[in-house]
C-alpha cells in the first residue's frame, strides 16, 4: 500500500464532482426530508474518487462517470416537492406553436425515419459520458480526460443543480394524450419504458440530455483540437438530442434552450482541466 503522502492528487474534474455533491448536501434541508442522505452520498463519492485515483488509470479515467450516475439517481430525492404545474403551463404554449406550426409534419413527412433517428438519438444520450473518453483513448488524447470530464461534468451537474428551483414534469405526464407524434416506433416504446420506470421525477428543466451532448462536443473540440470534426460531429448529434427531447414530449422547448445555455459554462471550465503529460495513447 502506497504511502498516504504519495496519495494521487484529485484533479480538476474530480473536486468539480465532489463540490456539487457537497452543494447538494447543503441545499437538501431546505427542500427534502431526510437530507442526511445526501451528506452520505457526498462522503462516499470523496471516499469513491480518492480509490480510483489509487487503482488503474482507466478506472480513474471512467470514475467520473459513476458520480454522474449517482448525482441523477440522488435528483429523485427532490421528487418530493410539491408540483403545481404553473410552469408547464406557460412553456407548452410556445411548445404548441413550433409542433403545430410544422415542426411535428416536418419530422414525420418521411413517415418512420427521422422519429426513429430523434428518438435513437435520445436513447444514445446515456453513452455519451463513456463514448468521449474513448475517443480520446482511441486519438491518443487520453492527457486530456480532466479537461473532457471538466466540460461534461459541468454541463450535466450545471443541470442537475438546478433541478430543485424548477419542480416539474414532462409534458407527456402533464398533458396526457395531447402534442404526441403521430409515430410511434420501437424505440420510442423504449425510451418510455425507461424513462418511466428508471428516469427522476423532480425536474425537466433544464434539460440534461441536451446540456451533457453540447457539453460533451465543446469538450471534444478543446480537446482534440487536430480533429474538430469529432466534435462537430458530437455538435450535430447534441441538436439531434435537442429536437428529439421536444417532438417526444420528454422535455419542453425552453428546457431545451436552458440546457444549450448551462453547456456554454463547459468552454471556459474546460480551460480549467489539466493536460497530463505522458499520458498519451497509454
Amino acid at each position: 500500500m502506497p504511502h498516504f503522502r504519495n496519495a494521487p492528487r484529485f484533479r480538476s474534474s474530480e473536486r468539480l464532482a465532489v463540490a456539487y455533491f457537497v452543494y447538494v448536501a447543503l441545499i437538501a434541508p431546505f427542500y427534502i426530508q431526510r437530507p442526511w442522505r445526501t451528506s452520505i452520498l457526498a462522503v462516499a463519492v470523496t471516499a469513491g474518487l480518492w480509490l480510483m485515483a489509487w487503482w488503474t488509470p482507466i478506472a480513474r479515467d471512467l470514475a467520473p462517470l459513476g458520480a454522474t450516475l449517482a448525482a441523477y439517481r440522488e435528483m429523485d430525492w427532490f421528487s418530493s416537492v410539491p408540483h403545481d404545474h404553473h410552469l408547464e403551463r406557460a412553456w407548452v404554449v410556445w411548445d404548441r406553436l413550433a409542433l403545430d406550426g410544422g415542426l411535428r409534419a416536418a419530422i414525420e413527412s418521411a413517415g418512420a425515419i427521422l422519429p426513429g433517428i430523434l428518438e435513437l438519438s435520445y436513447l444514445l444520450v446515456y453513452a455519451v459520458g463513456p463514448a468521449v473518453v474513448v475517443a480520446a483513448i482511441v486519438h491518443r488524447r487520453r492527457d486530456g480526460t480532466d479537461q473532457l470530464w471538466m466540460a461534461y461534468l459541468t454541463g450535466t451537474l450545471g443541470a442537475y443543480a438546478l433541478f430543485p428551483y424548477f419542480p416539474s414534469d414532462p409534458p407527456r405526464t402533464v398533458f396526457p394524450g395531447a402534442d404526441l407524434p403521430h409515430v410511434i416506433t420501437a424505440l420510442r416504446r423504449l425510451n418510455l419504458f425507461i424513462v418511466g420506470g428508471y428516469g427522476v421525477h423532480s425536474s425537466v428543466f433544464p434539460s440534461a440530455h441536451v446540456s451533457s451532448a453540447f457539453s460533451a462536443a465543446w469538450g471534444l473540440l478543446r480537446t482534440i483540437p487536430e480533429k474538430r470534426w469529432i466534435g462537430w460531429s458530437m455538435a450535430v448529434y447534441a441538436v439531434l438530442v435537442s429536437i428529439a427531447t421536444v417532438y417526444g414530449r420528454y422535455h419542453y422547448g425552453v428546457d431545451v434552450l436552458a440546457g444549450f445555455a448551462v453547456s456554454l459554462l463547459a468552454i471556459p471550465a474546460s480551460r480549467l482541466g489539466k493536460s497530463e503529460p505522458g499520458k498519451e495513447g497509454k
